[in-house]
């Protein structure tokens, strides 16, 4: 069976923006691109590298493939982007691996995703949402408890969360407040703090679905409002240490692959997917944000905990897409 990679490369020259430098942060590079082309070909199938964006639509329709691997992040600002290529898929009726259009668009929606899961029972930190700076002064924040999280609405990768996005007042809010919107150009989600372990969990198969690991996110040096930071991502082997199995009560572990799993049904993922939340100083789990379109880079997080599970990144792959080929079983060439 051959297979098409879709993705977004990051450019020799990302846009040059003076406040932030994250804005190609979600596109792949041609050494992750790579991997995945050898993990899916050590399963035994040829691979045919599809790209993203209008190349992608030239090559698609030219290509011969039977299924699509898809890691493309999609065009553009738009909070619908990472459904771009699998809506297109869907049109031309050619299987593809990962969540579909709609799920897709509704977790890249921070607010719409805790609106969804919060109806079901799950617990997720207080928010507001403001869309402009005069929205931000017309709110009592006297109803919230300082420190506050600010993070854009739309992103993904991380994009927006600095160790600035952590607020001790109003002053500091209104001031991070105007950096994120200068330079991501949407609206704001800003939270409260939870003080806890920050958590991380790798999810994947279907029926069944299974939690592949839970990795739990410890700082070098003691802060005292941790959070795992772009510029922590970044450095991630200087300045955090990854405990994975993680060293928690047997209670809490059940309680996060229990939530885990019920955030993934609940939001129709598929095949692979990344929950992130944070623990209180009870061990009770707040949800944060889901990822059903998580990087596979050799320092993904995803990656990294399979790793530490001693899964190699071909039996990964080789997981998620077992995982999707179930779903089109009837109707794909051997």
């Amino acid at each position: 069976m051959r297979i098409g990679l879709s993705f977004d490369l990051k450019p020799d020259k990302p846009p040059v923006n003076e406040y932030i430098d994250d804005s190609m942060e979600e596109y792949d590079s041609m050494e992750t691109v790579n991997l995945i082309k050898s993990s899916i070909e050590a399963n035994g199938h040829p691979v045919t590298l599809l790209g993203g964006g209008k190349a992608f639509l030239d090559n698609i329709r030219r290509e011969k493939v039977d299924f699509v691997f898809n890691i493309a992040e999609g065009q553009g600002n738009y909070r619908s982007r990472e459904s771009q290529v699998p809506a297109i898929l869907e049109m031309l009726d050619i299987p593809y691996c990962g969540s579909d259009p709609l799920c897709l668009g509704i977790c890249l929606d921070k607010e719409l995703t805790k609106k969804i899961v919060a109806m079901e029972g799950v617990v997720t930190p207080k928010w507001q949402m403001i869309s402009d700076i005069k929205q931000l002064h017309s709110i009592d924040w006297k109803g919230f408890k300082f420190p506050l999280m600010i993070k854009p609405a739309h992103e993904g990768s991380s994009k927006g969360v600095r160790l600035s996005s952590v607020v001790m007042n109003v002053e500091e809010l209104e001031t991070e407040a105007k950096r994120q919107f200068e330079g991501y150009n949407q609206a704001l989600m800003v939270e409260e703090f939870i003080g806890g372990d920050e958590i991380t969990i790798g999810i994947t198969g279907n029926e069944p679905v299974g939690v592949l690991a839970i990795m739990r996110v410890l700082p070098r040096k003691k802060t005292e409002h941790f959070i795992y930071s772009i510029e922590v991502k970044r450095d991630y082997l200087k300045l955090v240490d990854y405990d994975c199995p993680p060293k928690l009560d047997e209670q809490v572990i059940k309680k996060l692959e229990d939530v885990s799993l019920k955030i993934f049904k609940i939001l129709g993922c598929r095949d692979f997917a990344r929950i992130d939340f944070r623990l209180d100083n009870d061990g009770n789990p707040y949800f944060l944000e889901i990822n059903p379109l998580p990087g596979l880079g050799n320092h993904s997080d995803l990656v990294l905990m399979a790793y530490m599970m001693g899964i190699s990144h071909e039996e990964l792959i080789n997981k998620i897409l077992t995982a999707a080929l179930k779903r089109y079983s009837t109707c794909l060439p051997q």
